[in-house]
């Protein structure tokens, strides 16, 4: 019989963990993935490296604390006896450290173990972005795609404090990270936005995530959404014809992802502009922009809008113009409008000038 061809050939994927229960979940529905891997189980580290030397896998996903045999110390094995192949860690437990040590071994993927259903489902897109990944050479270890730019959402929406260092060649340069924000980026020619822009643009190399700088001086004020999309719509060739000027305003390519769709949007351009939503007060459909989970946050600002309302007709107060409230991490800025509520998040190094400067430049863009 003569055998499949090799991308005909099903992923296989292994999972250890020392909670059946756990393991049942995940490969129930990793069995369900388009690409439909072929799912094996261990619950010890030693019946892990027993079935990986018995047959070649793609993919092994991993929890950390186990008996007698670590996640860490099947993971040093792995690397030495099976370099090839993509390894993710999940674990229960947030811990920096043992984050970086993880990755400065050559692992594609370090998780904190799902809590509800958007992680889950987050988790899932992972390993179906590595096992398609599986066949391809270069990159950079570490990462799901062929660029860095997943890598630094992961940290930067996990809001880690952080510096990656990446290695091109016989080229280093390094990207600062605090609370989730880009902070700094250095190459031996660059520093700030022009360094990161460089960093993004190179194709191989090798990544070592450190431990973070609390005093490193802050060059880059763009968030890092914008800044994101701004350098790979630099340095992708499919986008280079895109232009903003021309662009209709809601205009939509067959065929057009929503990340192609975002890189060709003015508010893109806009500083420390995080993500965007329009919110009409009648419960219609939400129009957003760096945001694609924006439920929760309608109903509630919704329902907070109708409060300081009925507030202002009790005490008479005047209409309800526009709210604003600011964390460590982010402004959320609302103008409040008879028929919308636009939401913007900001980052926090903004002043007062730049987020009104902001907020008009959303509202010229998208009306109300």
């Amino acid at each position: 019989m003569t055998p499949p061809p090799e991308n005909a050939r099903k992923h296989k994927v292994l999972l250890l963990d020392d909670d059946p229960e756990v393991l049942d979940l995940y490969q129930q529905m990793i069995l369900q993935m388009p690409s439909q891997p072929e799912v094996h189980i261990a619950t010890s580290g030693q019946r892990a490296l027993d079935l990986l030397a018995a047959e070649p896998f793609g993919l092994l996903v991993s929890d950390l604390k186990m008996p007698r045999m670590d996640g860490l110390q099947v993971l040093t094995l792995v690397r030495r006896k099976f370099p090839d192949l993509r390894t993710i860690i999940l674990t229960g437990v947030a811990d920096e450290e043992m984050r970086a040590r993880a990755y400065s071994m050559g692992i594609d993927l370090y998780l904190e173990k799902p809590s509800n259903s958007k992680e889950l489902n987050f988790l899932m897109e992972c390993i179906q972005s590595l096992l398609e990944k599986e066949k391809l050479g270069g990159g950079f270890r570490g990462v799901q795609s062929k660029s860095l730019v997943d890598l630094i959402q992961l940290e930067c929406l996990s809001g880690s404090n952080s510096v990656l260092k990446i290695v091109n060649g016989k080229i280093e340069g390094r990207i600062w990270i605090a609370n989730g924000e880009l902070v700094d980026a250095v190459t031996p020619e660059e520093q700030g936005e022009e360094a990161f822009k460089r960093i993004l643009s190179w194709k191989t190399g090798t990544f070592e995530i450190l431990p973070g700088e609390a005093a490193r001086k802050r060059r880059i004020h763009t968030s890092y959404q914008g800044l994101l999309l701004d350098s790979v719509q630099e340095h992708d060739e499919a986008s280079a014809e895109l232009s903003l000027e021309t662009a209709g305003a809601g205009a939509v390519n067959p065929g057009e992802t929503e990340t192609q769709i975002m890189r060709r949007d003015p508010l893109a351009r806009i500083p420390g502009l995080e993500y965007a939503l329009k919110i009409p007060r009648d419960r219609g459909a939400v129009q957003k922009w760096g945001n694609d989970n924006p439920d929760a946050l309608a109903t509630w600002l919704r329902r907070l809008a109708a409060d300081f309302e009925a507030l202002g007709d009790k005490y008479r107060f005047g209409d309800l113009k526009d709210l604003e409230g600011k964390g460590a991490r982010r402004i959320l800025n609302v103008t409040v409008t008879s028929t919308d509520c636009v939401a913007l998040s900001l980052l926090p190094s903004l002043d007062r000038e730049q987020i009104d400067q902001s907020v008009q430049k959303v509202m010229e863009r998208w009306g109300s």
